[in-house]
């Protein structure tokens, strides 16, 4: 469930605080005429997201080199329409005098856009669970779900507290934080759009200066990806941080006690918008660092076990691994590579499930026993122990066994075979 919480927090946060400011600057700078491109952005974003979803997951339409190619002319698309936008904003000095329609158009393209990208690659997780866990009714899957819900409250209230937050500044305060925003996203476009053209040869690697390379830009980028994303989030908190300190100067004129409470009211709300914004940053900044490192952090697997090698044979006796306890043995081979696999036996049953420890899907990550349970230590997936030997799945590879004079007798030649997924 901690995964898929902070996963979807991780793909999404950013995409919510673009959109929530976006949306909640076109409606009050633009009124009525704002709030229909908002909307049109919105939906417009939402269907697109969808579509993209069911080509790339429902089809063989949308291929992975295709969305690339997508992608990039979506993005140069998105950078093309904040240039503009930055234009159009700089030409006049508040809010209101921006030319209305060219603002409005641009802002709902990049609406668009960052739902389109953004959103699909969540939406797909139910379905990419239920691949493992074959049935909706399994608490594994209704966990992991809830735990990807949780992620979008979050991030919802987060895009839609920053929005909310945003419309209460000073015109100028607005535009400040709002392009700052919409700075840090396009950076991390660009670079996006840089690491594809260099994977799809578009340019070559060209030195900038000393060994710093195109391919060293996009390199750092895409291994620093959080930073743009904590990049937003900066830029965020100015909107809590300016609201606060805007009103400890509250000095707004009033002729009677009502004008007065409607004030105070105002300002009351104004600081609630505030608090929530910070809080749900703050969450988020906790999310995607030590909730982050929980979620992610490998568990330490079980030592490997003796067991001798007799004619060719691994050897391991009943006695050895009847306790219903997941065992761990390896194979040394000729080239020190360890070829690892398990043995358990199954519940209410004299059988015992054998594979290697690793599996077609997630490599040689390994498994590990966790509340009586077998554990997939990559993706989290929860083994059925009566599938354990069969093929299919998050389960073990399946290797040769035989069971004679109360040992299960592993051959090493059908162990070196899979040598290669341990190198």
């Amino acid at each position: 469930m901690l995964k898929y919480f902070v996963d979807t927090t991780e793909a999404l946060l950013s995409m919510a605080l673009l959109t929530g400011m976006l949306y909640e600057y076109l409606g009050f700078a633009f009124e009525k005429k704002g709030r229909i491109f908002a909307v049109i952005g919105l939906i417009g974003g939402l269907a697109g997201a969808g579509v993209v979803t069911y080509l790339k997951n429902g089809t063989k339409l949308l291929t992975s080199a295709k969305w690339n190619e997508i992608v990039l002319i979506l993005f140069f698309i998105a950078l093309g329409a904040l240039v503009l936008f930055w234009i159009f904003s700089a030409v006049r000095k508040t809010a209101k005098q921006v030319s209305g329609w060219a603002v409005c158009l641009l802002a709902c393209i990049m609406m668009m856009i960052t739902l389109t990208y953004a959103l699909p690659n969540v939406i797909i997780y139910p379905y990419s669970i239920l691949l493992v866990e074959k049935s909706v009714l399994s608490t594994a899957f209704i966990f992991k779900v809830i735990g990807m819900l949780f992620g979008l409250v979050l991030v919802f209230l987060a895009g839609l507290s920053a929005g909310k937050g945003l419309v209460r500044l000073s015109p100028a305060q607005m535009l400040l934080v709002l392009n700052l925003v919409l700075t840090v996203n396009g950076i991390r476009q660009l670079s996006m759009c840089l690491r594809i053209m260099l994977t799809k040869k578009m340019i070559q690697n060209h030195k900038l200066f000393g060994d710093f390379s195109l391919f060293k830009i996009a390199a750092f980028s895409s291994n620093h990806d959080n930073w743009f994303i904590f990049g937003m989030m900066l830029a965020a908190v100015l909107i809590p941080v300016l609201i606060w300190i805007k009103s400890t100067h509250v000095n707004e004129p009033y002729k009677t006690p009502a004008e007065k409470r409607k004030i105070l009211k105002k300002w009351l709300v104004n600081k609630r918008w505030a608090g929530l914004a910070c809080a749900c940053l703050v969450l988020s900044l906790l999310n995607l660092t030590e909730l982050k490192v929980i979620a992610n952090r490998e568990v330490e697997l079980s030592p490997v076990e003796d067991a001798p090698v007799v004619d060719g044979n691994v050897e391991i006796s009943f006695t050895q691994v009847e306790d219903g306890h997941l065992h761990r043995f390896a194979y040394t081979t000729e080239n020190n590579i360890a070829i690892r696999f398990i043995v358990i036996k199954k519940p209410n049953s004299s059988s015992y499930g054998i594979g290697l420890d690793a599996c077609d899907i997630c490599g040689e990550t390994g498994y590990y026993e966790k509340d009586g349970q077998v554990v997939c230590n990559l993706c989290d997936v929860v083994m059925n122990i009566n599938t354990i030997g069969f093929k299919g799945g998050c389960n073990p590879i399946v290797i040769p066994y035989s069971i004679e004079n109360g040992k299960i007798l592993v051959p090493v030649d059908g162990l070196v075979e899979f040598e290669k997924e341990f190198k």
